[in-house]
This record gives structure tokens, sequence and C-alpha cells, in this order.
């Protein structure tokens, strides 16, 4: 039986083990932790239960198709449900909204809360919408590295309506040609850092990221984000997928500019096919060291990182919800902060995710469990201590001010992740989240693809490689992976 391996139990991983293993290889997962999940893994603390990875969960099914790819009922392994608040915003001046999930009332409120007319709010979302439509199947569903993705009709239709994709502006511009309430501008500016990247600098083609939530909606797993992985792991194990953990990949064997197989610190192995879910920078530099490496896309300007406070609260907020954004006051000089000083900004945006207003047993009854996230840049040899007790400072400053509380009596328990920690766990290089950023109009096309030019057999899954990071976008990397890896009849 011909043999694949895949290096790395991430979620893309796991995802590429159970699509190649549909199509008849005998498939091995080799991971250097001692659980599954990568960046999607989770810590119990003093009662609480955090999510250590991703907090946002949308578009269930590219999840959902795994488990009927092997004709299984996904409620049996993977329960969810839909969310009909989108995310609560707060500013400092006192200014609240609610973003509903339910696309007219969003609408309404908006229009209200920031005095747009309706017809502008609309229109933004349509076009939003239309850029989705228009590209979804060639930035995200394809290699954009073979020729074949742009033979098709689809393909021309979206290069001769490329003035709709809004590219040649900022995504900050493109919010500002619509609205002209900046708190609306900055409320659509945000959906920037689901890549890692700057509003000010990622292209107007990323407002269709909203879309997404909108038409698909956000949901909650049941058990909490670590539960999708922890259910594709069982369906995996199920079909007989080997997973070998507590096992670091030390090389990736080739032969004849063919990958042929992997040595790691415990045995070497042999296959026919390779699959890297580690981050494509350390899987050149560490895994590949004898191979010409691609320099030019190794040296990408990388996507930011995050600082995050895992905090026990000994209170109840019936204000707050699942997501909740507490916004800087001056965004721009945020970013400029993050990208430019790589340093943490004095006004951070911060990010408060809940999981107990969806799951109770998360938290010990009349306490929530707060996972607190502002966004920072990656590790470039600061001084990460100073930054976390700067930040730590920073945030129960805002968040005081804006909840009226004195938030440092009732945090009952903290653990903290920082980039240096994640690109410790994670072997993400600088402790990017999304591998490289996306601040220039080309990005997308600048992304590694996912095979190797120069060795055959050679693949690419994971968020530091096309078609980006993510969720959503991390099972499409497996999805692409499993459509070029050769059918078994035609490897034979």
């Amino acid at each position: 039986m011909a043999k694949a391996l895949v290096i790395g139990a991430g979620i893309a991983g796991i995802a590429s083990a159970l699509r190649l293993h549909k199509k008849g290889y005998e498939v091995t997962v080799i991971e250097r932790n001692s659980y599954p999940g990568g960046k999607l893994h989770a810590i119990t603390q003093k009662g609480y239960r955090f999510d250590l990875g991703p907090s946002l969960f949308t578009m269930p099914h590219l999840v959902i198709e795994l488990f009927e790819l092997f004709d299984k009922n996904p409620k049996s392994y993977f329960n969810y449900k839909r969310k009909k608040t989108i995310c609560n915003y707060f500013w400092d001046d006192g200014q609240r909204f609610t973003a509903t999930a339910a696309k007219n009332d969003f609408i309404q409120n908006a229009s209200t809360s920031f005095n747009e007319p309706i017809e502008q709010i609309s229109k933004y979302l349509e076009r939003n919408k239309k850029k989705y439509d228009l590209t979804a199947s060639l930035f995200l569903e394809k290699s954009l590295h073979k020729l074949s993705t742009y033979l098709s009709v689809q393909t021309l239709k979206s290069i001769l309506q490329i003035g709709i994709l809004d590219v040649t502006s900022s995504l900050d511009e493109t919010n500002k040609s619509y609205f002209k309430n900046p708190k609306l501008v900055q409320l659509f500016n945000r959906y920037a850092t689901y890549n890692g990247s700057s509003p000010y600098e990622t292209p107007g083609i990323m407002s269709m990221i909203p879309h997404l939530e909108m038409e698909y909606g956000t949901f909650f797993p049941e058990g909490g984000m670590h539960q999708i992985s922890l259910s594709l792991y069982q369906l995996a194990l199920d079909q007989g997928v080997q997973f070998n953990f507590n096992e670091n990949v030390q090389e990736i064997t080739i032969k004849n500019h063919t990958a042929s197989g992997i040595t790691t610190n415990l045995q070497s192995y042999e296959a026919d096919f390779v699959i890297s879910n580690m981050d494509v920078y350390p899987t050149y530099k560490y895994l590949l060291k004898d191979q010409k490496a691609p320099e030019k896309t190794l040296s990408q300007e990388r996507s930011s990182s995050a600082l995050i406070f895992y905090w026990g609260i000994d209170r109840e907020f019936p204000e707050l919800d699942l997501h909740n954004i507490f916004f800087s006051a001056d965004y721009k000089n945020e970013f400029d902060t993050i990208f430019n000083k790589k340093t943490v900004f004095e006004d951070p945006t911060v990010y408060i995710n809940i999981t107990s207003k969806e799951n109770p047993s998360d938290a010990p009854t009349g306490h929530e469990n707060w996972f607190v996230m502002i966004n920072c840049p990656g590790n470039y040899g600061q001084d990460w201590e100073a930054l976390k007790q700067q930040a730590k400072k920073h945030i129960i400053s805002k968040l005081d001010s804006i909840l009226k509380i004195d938030l440092d009596t009732l945090i009952t328990t903290e653990h903290i992740l920082d980039p240096v920690q994640i690109e410790t766990d994670t072997s993400s290089y600088r402790g990017a989240l999304y591998g490289a950023a996306s601040n220039t109009q080309f990005a997308a096309f600048l992304r590694h693809p996912n095979f190797s030019r120069s060795i055959k057999n050679l693949y690419f899954c994971g968020g530091s490689v096309h078609p980006g990071g993510g969720i959503p976008l991390c099972l499409l990397s497996a999805k692409i992976v499993a459509d070029l890896v050769p059918k078994i009849k035609d490897h034979e």
C-alpha cells in the first residue's frame, strides 16, 4: 500500500491525513507534542477551562464534510450551535454596539448607532459578498501556483471584474470610501487581524472576511474550540490513521530530488509522499537544511502574534458575550507600533473570549473564564517579561475604565501565552499566528504553495502556506493538498 507521512498533528495535518487515507494511502502522523491539535489546544487551571488557540469558529461545513467523507454522522463526534450575537464592541467614550448575526438587524442597528445610511451599509455588504463569490474558487479552494487554476471560466470572470475587488486600495481606504463614521470604519478594519495584518496595508479585498461571518455565521462548539481538533483526531483514529506523539522530526529524506521519508529522534520512515503541517520556515531551515530554500518567500514580513492572558474572574458580566472587543482610541498608531516599532501599544485593542457564557462548566459557579488577547508583534528578541507586565497594566486600566470595575481584585488565576511560547509550542516562526502577513496587494500570490517546486512528492498544509491562517483556511489547505497528491492508481 502506498504510504504518506504527515509532519504535525495540527488541524490541517489531521485533515490532510483523513483526506489522504480516504484516497487509499496508509497514513502516519508524526507530532512533536504529546497532544493533537497544534494551536487548537486547551488547558484547565483551578476549575477554569481555557482554549489556548483560535477562539472563533466559522464555516463549520468544512469540518462536517470530513465526517461525511467517511459516511459518519458528524453529531456522533461533534456538535455546535449558531450564535445570535457575533460580537459586542466597546469604545472609550462609552459607546457600545452589538453586532447581530441576522444581517437585516445588523444593518438597521448599525445605521442607527453610527448614523450611516441603510443603503450604504447594504451596498458595502453586498459588494463584500460579490468579492467572495468571484474569488473563493481561485484564492481559497485551489492552488494559486498551478497553471490549471487559471484555465477556467470562473478565473476569467474574476479577472474581468478585478476592479470591484479593491486590490489596489487598503482595507482602511475601502472602508472609508463607504462610511463617514470612524467607529464603523474601525469595526470593519478589525477584520484585517483575522489574517494577522494591518488594515492600513492589507488590500481592500479583505472586506470579504466579514461576509463569511454574516453569510455562514459564527458558532460555538460543544466542549469548546479544542473539541474541533479532538473530534477530527478521533475520526482519524477510527479510520486507522496512525499517530506517533512525542516524536521530533529531524529531517525530510530527499533522494533524486524526491521526498522519500523522514528521520525522527526515534527512527526513520519511508513513504511515497511527505506532507509538512509544520510552519514552512522551520520546515526549510531545519528539516531541509541541505536543500535550496525559497529565500524570497521565507523572508516575507511575518503576521502579527498575540499576547494572551487567561484569567479566572470572580464575577459574571451580563453585558459581555462569547466575543467582545474593546477598541483602541488610536487604531492606526496601534498597528504602526505592532508592525513597524515591533512592540506593544500603550492603548491596545482588547479582545475577550468567554466560553463559560456558552458552556457554564468552563468556570466555577458565579465565575467566568476570560481569554484576554491583544495583537502584538512576533518575537524579535524583545524583553517579553517587561512587555507582559506593561500590557497587563494597560489592559486592566482600559477594562476598568470602560466596565467601571476593579479588575485586579477579580482575577483568581492567571496563565500567559506570549509570542516566545507560541513559537516554542507550535514551531511558528517568530510566533506569527498566520505565517506571512497579507500587507501587500499581491500577498495571496506570494504565500508558499502547497507543493514544492523543486522536490517531488513533498507537500505543505497549514496556516503558513496557501491559502492562509485560521481554521477554515487551514482546512482548505488540506483539501488542496489532497487534490494535488495523485490517486493511488495514478501513482502506481
